[in-house]
């Protein structure tokens, strides 16, 4: 049997999207050692819930009291306590937000919209085809294959372009017999370059902690594969995505983006919030912990949202909708221990529509500057090719 028919007809449990045996496209080494780590927030993150402009004078009449449980940030600021994980990486100079920024998507607060836009990285819808973190790939000498990774079962148009990317999700299993994967090796074993595909593709698929091998029939193993992808993954199945995220930036991987669910707060928001900050705040946690000092103090981690939500409660004791957000920057490289805005108040005068915190930045801008800063990409190329239409303006100094 030759190595295509061998891949055709035995590899059968090996998901399409993970497996590097049909992904040939190889590019040279990449020279940076800085890692990005990209995490969309879908659903709509309330800024105003997770960072608390307690400061503020217009807070109580728009919110109501202060929670007593909120985490002092620099005295105007409080961090939802759900995030409490996370103060030591703010005390560190570790944690960032940049407060009441948005994309430039106005009006409609259309999840699929607003999720378009921010993934396209572009000022209008159909502007452009790809996603800005494949645009920016374009503009990373020496990019390969490994360089970017997109995690998870969701879609990632942000990943989506001309340059090739390294897909897994967490149901990327083969169910093997020893006996297959040994005749795997012994056919692939004249070629280097194949077996090494091979051994990645073993190591994809065991990487949720799954075995490989498997004892057994062969409508035994079909059964398990099947079983596997209606298995239940949890409550914290992000943290399998940091974990294999971690990884794969130990390694050769620059770049990793991936999805977290479960921001739409429309009633009940304090709980519901509390549970999406708790998976959030293990992800990071999870991050910081499988890096190694060294490679840690190299990464900067950005969770963004496609807007924000209303300033106001709703009858549920949620809140809608929106536009102005925050977003969420960790990982040794940032100078942190800031919340960066150009705070708009929170006076119905203030608002929004007179309804939602006013953007007074780019959420772009801050993730431009933060690629300049990791990757020394040319700010015409920024703001031309990545992000088109975007002016970057001055400096935040979000790195050190």
């Amino acid at each position: 049997m030759n190595r295509r028919a061998f891949l055709r007809n035995t590899l059968v449990g090996c998901s399409v999207a993970a497996s590097p045996l049909i992904t040939p496209i190889s590019f040279a080494g990449a020279p940076t050692d800085n890692r990005l780590v990209v995490i969309l927030l879908r659903g709509g993150m309330d800024g105003l819930g997770v960072v608390r402009p307690h400061g503020d004078p217009d807070y109580i009449a728009t919110r109501g009291a202060p929670d007593r449980r909120a985490l002092d940030l620099d005295g105007f600021f409080a961090l939802h306590p759900a995030l409490a994980d996370l103060m030591p990486l703010w005390s560190a100079g570790e944690l960032s937000f940049a407060h009441a920024v948005s994309t430039p998507y106005r009006d409609k607060r259309s999840h699929f919209d607003g999720q378009d836009l921010l993934e396209a990285g572009s000022v209008a819808l159909n502007q452009v085809r790809d996603g800005w973190m494949n645009r920016m790939l374009a503009h990373l000498p020496g990019a390969h294959l490994d360089t970017a990774y997109a995690i998870g079962n969701d879609p990632l148009p942000v990943l989506s372009g001309a340059v090739p990317v390294k897909r897994w999700s967490p149901q990327a299993d083969l169910a093997l017999s020893p006996q297959a994967i040994r005749l795997a090796h012994l056919v692939m074993e004249d070629d280097p370059a194949m077996a090494a595909a091979l051994t990645e593709a073993f190591e994809l698929a065991d990487s949720d902690g799954d075995a490989v091998a498997f004892e057994g029939t062969p409508r035994e193993m079909m059964s398990m594969m099947a079983a596997d992808t209606r298995r239940p993954r949890g409550q914290t199945a992000e943290v399998g995505l940091a974990k294999f995220a971690a990884n794969r930036l130990s390694g050769a991987s620059r770049v990793a983006s991936f999805s977290i669910n479960g921001w739409d707060t429309h009633a009940r928001q304090e709980r519901n919030l509390a549970r999406a900050l708790q998976s959030l705040s293990r992800v990071i946690v999870t991050l910081r912990d499988e890096l190694s000092p060294h490679i840690w103090q190299r990464t900067t981690v950005v969770a963004v949202t496609e807007f924000g939500r209303t300033a106001r409660l709703n009858g549920s004791q949620g809140t809608d909708h929106g536009t102005g957000g925050a977003m969420l920057m960790a990982g040794g490289a940032l100078n942190g221990g800031r919340v960066i805005t150009d705070w708009p108040g929170l006076a119905e005068a203030d608002l929004y529509d007179r309804r939602d915190l006013m953007p007074t930045r780019d959420v772009r801008a801050h993730l431009g500057w933060l690629m300049r800063g990791m990757f020394a990409l040319d700010r015409s190329a920024i703001e031309r090719d990545i992000f088109p239409g975007l002016e970057l303006g001055d400096d935040p100094g979000l790195l050190l």
